[in-house]
This record gives structure tokens, sequence and C-alpha cells, in this order.
């Protein structure tokens, strides 16, 4: 049987621009009130500017009255169901010359797939989708196109791809959650791009 995830840590996942803004403000309201000093204000603000996780930001404002910054639910992350073949899952490759293709939603992502974009985009949402075995590879390859990739941000991200006379976005590299699957980015950028990019999951409710 394959092992359930274990839950993740909320106070792990990164925070967002707006998180650190709602930090900011908190910290604000405190120095207008005279519960913090204004070098204790200019410190603290400079330190929720820079904060990488909820952490960072809840350490600025614990010892401060109203709500502060809540972490958001923990978005647990799917593998493969013991019944399910890999076989299941679809196909294992995006290519897009001189057009655009799209996976997102609810789909299961196989342990290894393709994308390719030639003079055209491919973009593939991983937000919402089942991962087939605890680490996925994604080989991504462009000419003259561009490849993005969007995954939540409790995912363990691993990116070596290349760039020749484009770019590879190194960016997103970094752990996860504990439990949370890994996503391992490969490829080739010639005169193209391949972005990818942390998303909350949250952004998806809505209409």
């Amino acid at each position: 049987m394959t092992d359930q995830p274990a839950p993740a840590d909320p106070q792990r996942l990164r925070a967002a621009d707006t998180d650190r803004d709602q930090a900011v403000e908190v910290l604000r309201q405190a120095a207008a009130e005279g519960r913090i000093t204004f070098g204790e204000l200019d410190e603290r603000v400079s330190l929720a500017y820079d904060a990488k996780t909820f952490a960072d930001l809840q350490a600025l404002t614990s010892d401060l009255p109203g709500p502060g910054v809540s972490a958001p639910a923990p978005v647990p992350r799917q593998y493969q169901p013991p019944d399910l073949a890999v076989g299941d899952s679809g196909p294992a490759v995006s290519v897009a010359i001189m057009s655009g293709a799209r996976r997102a939603g609810a789909w299961l992502v196989p342990p290894a797939y393709t994308a390719v974009a030639v003079m055209g985009s491919v973009e593939l949402d991983l937000r919402q989708a089942t991962f087939a075995a605890p680490e996925i590879t994604i080989r991504a390859f462009c000419l003259m196109g561009g490849v993005s990739i969007t995954v939540a941000e409790d995912v363990a991200v691993d990116v070596s791809g290349i760039g020749i006379m484009g770019g590879f976005d190194h960016r997103a590299s970094g752990p996860g959650a504990p439990g949370a699957p890994r996503v391992r980015v490969v490829g080739c950028a010639l005169m193209g791009g391949v972005d990818i990019r942390r998303r909350p999951a949250r952004e998806l409710e809505g209409p």
C-alpha cells in the first residue's frame, strides 16, 4: 500500500507579498499605539519584507494583540492510489509547435513528463494534480518558445535545466513541507524560456 504523505506544516509555507503587507500594517498600528518604538518598527518592517515563510512573519507579530498573520490551512498533496496503474495517467507529453498546450485542474502526473515548445507555449499547472510517485521529473525543452510550470507552495522543487541564449528559471528551487512530493525540472531552453513558479493553492478558490 502506498504511504500517505504527512500533513504539511503551515508555518513552513512560503509567504506572499500580501502576507508581508498585512504583517507590516499590524506593526505600523502597534507603533501608532505605542506598543513598539519607531526603532523597533523600522527593524521589524525590514525583517517582514525579507520574510520567506509564515513562521518568519508570525515571529514579528506574536507579542502584539490583534489577528496578526495566519498561515493557510495545509493543502495535502496526493499520491497515486494503490489500485491506480501508472499507465492510467494519460499522455506523458505536451507538445506545442507554433501553438499552445495546457494541462491544469485535476489530473494525474506520471513519474516522468515531457514538455516541448517550438515557437509556442506549454503551461503545466500542478496545484490540483495528483502525483503518481513521491518524486516526478518534468523534462522541459523549448526553442523560441516557452514552458511555464506552476506548483503549490508546499511542494519541494529541484531545478537543474540550462538556458542557451534563453532563460531557465531556478528561483523556485527549494524544500517543501514535510511529506510533500518533489518536482524535478530538467531540460534546455534555446532562445526561449522555462519558468517555474510557486503559487498558493488558495488562488484557485472562487469563480
